[in-house]
């Protein structure tokens, strides 16, 4: 009975001991502080879109209590505005923030995942990415290139462009040269048009100096900024991207990296920031539809 109870004590002192260590370990685990770095193809303090990653940045961390921190670096950082793809990709950033139709030459089944001319509005596109199987069809087009894809913020419905010349007819269209991604510029390419994507910031000069005829960007809550019409006096409603859906990266790899509630913290900061993102850009479009409708020489 002796040496029962003995091997009983140490039983209990063997299982103390791991409960003891495995306490400890969470304990370090739950104060381990995870850093992630995001790159976005928007500059440095770009109204509206940079809001979103500051928002989503910010939340991630006070919703984690500080375990997690993101640092958001801007195409003056990085220099590659459309190479966010590659760059979480690879691992250089473990997180991106930009648009997944600027990405068909690589995957053109990413096209889908930010609009379609006459195609869903932005609750439609929520309702679709959330219950109607959107976020399953996303990670299958995104999971062979060790990336996940998540909303990233709706910029609602965006118009159709400012143009240097007015636009009477399709035969206006031949030749023309316009900063248009996504399925629009392939259907204004079979119009004879010749469609092109540039960097936002980079945008501005290219339509002054007359390298594009024409350009679309997004709409009344942030073209009055970017001051297109100052240069341009044509601007047309729009048929090509009724919303557009913006998009979160994330590195497969630093995603598994991090503890579940980690990710689940992540999970809802994004999906927060991108709804909020659109609440704000449909308040700026109607605070600044009459300001474009008085300062521009032609609304079309």
């Amino acid at each position: 009975m002796a040496f029962k109870s003995k091997w009983i004590k140490a039983c209990v002192s063997s299982v103390a001991l791991v409960v003891g260590l495995i306490g400890a370990s969470g304990a370090a685990a739950d104060d381990k502080v995870y850093r992630l770095k995001l790159a976005e193809t928007w500059g440095p303090n770009f109204p509206i879109f940079g809001d979103a990653t500051k928002n989503m940045a910010a939340m991630a961390e006070k919703m984690s209590n500080g375990r997690l921190k993101i640092r958001i670096d801007s195409s003056n950082k990085h220099k590659a505005p459309f190479g966010v793809f590659d760059m979480v990709k690879s691992g250089q950033y473990d997180m991106g923030h930009s648009a997944s139709y600027y990405w068909k030459g690589k995957v053109p089944n990413t096209l889908y995942f930010t609009t379609m001319p006459f195609g869903m509005t932005a609750p439609e596109q929520y309702s679709w990415f959330y219950y109607g199987g959107g976020m399953e069809l996303m990670e299958e087009v995104y999971s062979p290139h060790n990336l996940m894809s998540f909303p990233g913020g709706n910029t609602g419905v965006q118009m159709g462009g400012w143009f240097q010349k007015e636009i009477n007819s399709v035969d206006d269209l031949k030749g023309l040269k316009m900063r248009i991604p996504g399925f629009a510029g392939e259907v204004l390419a079979e119009l004879g048009a010749k469609p092109t994507n540039i960097a936002p910031g980079e945008l501005y000069t290219a339509l002054e100096r007359k390298t594009i005829d024409a350009l679309e960007w997004v709409g009344p809550s942030l073209d009055l900024r970017m001051g297109f019409h100052k240069i341009a006096p044509y601007y047309y409603t729009g048929w090509h991207e009724p919303a557009t859906e913006l998009q979160f990266l994330v590195n497969k790899r630093t995603w598994d990296k991090l503890p579940a509630d980690l990710q689940e913290i992540l999970r809802v900061a994004m999906r927060t920031a991108a709804y909020d993102m659109y609440t704000q850009s449909t308040y700026e479009s109607g605070k600044n539809w009459a300001s474009i409708k008085t300062d521009t020489q032609m609304f079309r």
